[in-house]
This record gives C-alpha cells, sequence and structure tokens, in this order.
C-alpha cells in the first residue's frame, strides 16, 4: 500500500522446515503454492497484494499447521484458545509459543528503543 509496508524476515533452513511438514504442503498445495521456499515467499508476496487476507500465512511465521488448517476450515471460530493466533490443536504447546514468541518480541523492541538498527537485529544473537 502506499503508506504501508510489510517487512518479512526469515531463517531460510527453518522456513524450510516449518513448510515442508506434510500438514503445511497440503495447505500450501491447496493454495497453488509451487515448491521452494523462495517460490513459496514470492506467491505470499502475490496474494497479499490480490488484496484478500492469505490465511496460509500462519504457515510462514511458524505457526502450528493444525491451528493454520483450523482457523482457515472453521473460518475463525470454534477455536480452543486464541493468543497470537487461534489455537485449534495443542492448547499446551500453543501456550508454550505465546510465552516465547512474546519474549522474544519484547526483546526485540527493547534493543530498538535502545538504538539497535535493523541490520543489527537480524542477526541471529
Amino acid at each position: 500500500r502506499d503508506d504501508q509496508a510489510l517487512l518479512y524476515l526469515y531463517r531460510p533452513a527453518e522456513l524450510r522446515r516449518d513448510l515442508e511438514s506434510g500438514l503445511a504442503r497440503d495447505i500450501l498445495a491447496r493454495q497453488n503454492y509451487p515448491e521452494g521456499c523462495q517460490r513459496c515467499v514470492a506467491k505470499l508476496i502475490r496474494r497479499f497484494r490480490e488484496g484478500d487476507f492469505p490465511h496460509e500465512v500462519g504457515l510462514f511465521l511458524s505457526y502450528p499447521p493444525e491451528d493454520v488448517q483450523g482457523f482457515i476450515q472453521h473460518r475463525s471460530r470454534d477455536f480452543k484458545c486464541a493468543g497470537l493466533w487461534k489455537v485449534y490443536g495443542d492448547e499446551e504447546k500453543a501456550q508454550q509459543l505465546f510465552t516465547r514468541f512474546r519474549r522474544c518480541t519484547e526483546d526485540y523492541c527493547a534493543r530498538w528503543r535502545s538504538g539497535s538498527n535493523i541490520e543489527q537485529l537480524t542477526v541471529a544473537s
């Protein structure tokens, strides 16, 4: 959009792991995603540009595939619990991920406020 940008940073090996699970591959295949991480990211960009929100984006954010599938199938209803996403699968695992992601976000926000730039924040620590 003219007044907004979405910045997506990822570690290729971790994204490959996330997208290669059987259920993730099935979800992506139903949306006509190609093979290969870079090609999948390019397709995701096109999906965003088409205007409809691509719910499979959760797969690119390390959300559990069963939760992404549940969200799509249940049209965001009938979830077990909600945090950073709506949970349809393992609640305990999701709560652990919510905590991990929240701590990571807090750490990166603190680094940003203390003067770290984007390049410094993208280096694994």
